[in-house]
């Protein structure tokens, strides 16, 4: 990744994502394509590990993780019992629009999952509406229930 600038709008702070988040996780409703949007204008934090982002494949889908800021990080990695890895800052435009088809070509399906292992975590399925139609599984965004969005155990990671 350069250290090119994503300018898709007003910056959303990682606060800001985050109490969307725990709202979101605690009433299980609220509107995805807002978090989402905010998602896409917050700077997160991105792991690295021995010069690969930290992922998880699950259910025949390759997750990438972030984080709204270092604890939330930091929490996962120790939860884990692993060191805390290197976090790159990246916006969530980017990571949905850019990384997420890198991957996919070499990988099949791409999602994100957001705070992995915290109460406020969500996932970000590859599903048109999240990520570019091209590298999306046929269910778009608004099929999917507040609840669907809002489950992440991620357990095992590979770098």
């Amino acid at each position: 990744m350069s250290g090119e600038v994503f300018d898709g709008g007003a910056d959303v702070s990682a606060d800001t994502l985050r109490l969307r988040l725990t709202d979101l996780a605690e009433s299980g409703q609220g509107d995805l394509r807002a978090v989402v949007g905010e998602f896409r204008r917050s700077e997160v934090l991105v792991p690295v590990a021995d010069g690969s982002l930290l992922s998880v494949e699950a259910g025949g889908i390759r997750w990438l993780f972030a984080f709204t800021d270092e604890a939330a990080l930091e929490h996962f990695a120790r939860a884990r019992g692993e060191a805390v890895p290197e976090g790159m800052p990246v916006y969530g435009a980017r990571l949905l629009d850019q990384v997420v088809p890198r991957v996919a070509k070499v990988g099949g399906p791409v999602g994100v999952a957001v705070d992995a292992g915290s109460p406020a975590g969500m996932v970000l399925p590859p599903v048109k509406g999240i990520v570019p139609d091209a590298v999306a599984l046929d269910t778009s965004a608004e099929d999917m229930t507040a609840a669907d969005m809002t489950e992440t155990d991620a357990d095992g990671a590979d770098a």
